[in-house]
């Protein structure tokens, strides 16, 4: 360090080198992190949780190269794929669909924080954590927040749905499609049609779900969509996928007050994304490995033509809690899983193999497991 510093003086000289004093006078307070000069050391794991899941080659692979300008030519190239992928991926032919540089949860805000000003009625499927988490996000901005509250496990008919609309004329109706808290799909068909009618929107998260069970944005009349980029597309944490209808449109065009957010603001975003036939202008900077990554788990889903298997059902013996199962393979067997509540809550595990890893192998893999634990876990024990 003090031969740098002479050679910084001899460079700058005598003017400036009380500047270079003075940059180095203060001693440090907190010395190098031990830890941080050991190299990093990664379990390798099959993870067969919601997410994040393991990283498909292709995948990894393009999180290895180098990064390039966010605003470069090459750079509004893989965006502008990205978009078709996530097209694609929605079935939609929506203009304004783009990659929000953040995970699901950063994508039901974009919904959210655009859609809704205060003392909207905001209707919200809340049938687990996903739910809940959309209504907070509506007291937080200030919606007269509406919930219908369901056990979890259990999902919302038509009729329920109808009955919703009808007294609280909502302007927005909020449902998972895959809630992976309880690991419960919700029907879409017929529920963008009903809102319509209704002079509602249909905001659905799919965050668990896309890729593995099929979707329909157009055709199923869904006007905001979203999904994550760790589950079923098998790439990093850190992106999520959204796609605004036109009635979304022209909702958040008329709004009255400008977006809390401004890092969350569509129509900034959509004009860096390139989806308003402008000039794209900085807005901010993109996770350039982030988006190769996605544009790379996007090119799988199309390759695979939106047929990858996502989740199977192990039903497990009367009279065993399955928590204490999953917690036995988990630690024996260097395996992740996750359990849900589903209808029958607690006699069926439900284990979710995301993507590349819904393989023959892989099910037989935590079968065994499974089998396994039940023959360590007596019942007497449990």
């Amino acid at each position: 360090m003090f031969r740098v510093l002479a050679k910084a003086r001899a460079a700058l000289g005598p003017r400036q080198v009380g500047r270079v004093q003075t940059m180095a006078s203060h001693r440090l307070l907190v010395p190098p992190p031990e830890a941080l000069r050991r190299p990093l050391s990664i379990p390798d794991r099959l993870l067969l949780t919601p997410g994040p899941s393991n990283l498909a080659p292709r995948v990894l692979e393009a999180g290895g190269m180098q990064a390039i300008g966010h605003m470069t030519k090459e750079m509004y190239q893989v965006m502008d794929e990205i978009k078709q992928g996530i097209q694609y991926a929605f079935q939609t032919q929506n203009p304004i669909t783009l990659a929000v540089s953040g995970s699901g949860n950063c994508a039901l805000e974009v919904a959210l924080f655009n859609l809704l000003e205060p003392g909207d009625s905001f209707l919200v499927g809340t049938n687990g954590m996903w739910g809940q988490r959309a209504l907070e996000i509506g007291e937080r901005i200030g919606a007269r927040v509406h919930p219908m509250i369901k056990e979890p496990g259990g999902h919302y008919t038509l009729q329920e749905v109808e009955e919703g609309l009808t007294r609280h004329k909502p302007v927005l109706l909020f449902l998972t499609h895959s809630e992976s808290s309880t690991g419960v799909m919700q029907p879409l068909d017929g529920y963008g049609q009903l809102c319509h009618r209704h002079q509602c929107l249909l905001l659905v998260d799919c965050v668990a779900s896309l890729g593995g069970v099929p979707i329909y944005m157009d055709q199923q009349g869904i006007d905001v969509l979203y999904s994550g980029s760790q589950k079923v597309l098998n790439c990093p944490p850190g992106t999520s996928l959204i796609s605004f209808s036109s009635k979304a449109k022209q909702k958040i065009d008329a709004r009255r007050t400008k977006p809390f957010s401004v890092l969350m603001d569509l129509k900034c975003l959509a004009n860096f994304w390139g989806c308003d036939n402008k000039p794209r202008e900085y807005h901010h900077t993109t996770p350039v490995i982030g988006l190769y990554s996605l544009r790379e788990s996007l090119a799988l889903l199309v390759e695979q033509a939106l047929r990858l298997p996502t989740v199977t059902a192990v039903a497990v013996p009367a009279g065993y809690d399955w928590r204490d199962i999953v917690s036995y393979v988990q630690d024996h067997f260097n395996i992740e899983i996750s359990g849900g509540l589903g209808p029958s809550m607690g006699k069926v595990l439900r284990i979710g193999l995301l993507g590349c890893n819904a393989t023959r192998k892989n099910v037989d893999l935590v079968i065994e497991a499974l089998k396994q634990a039940l023959r360590h876990c007596p019942r007497n024990k449990l």
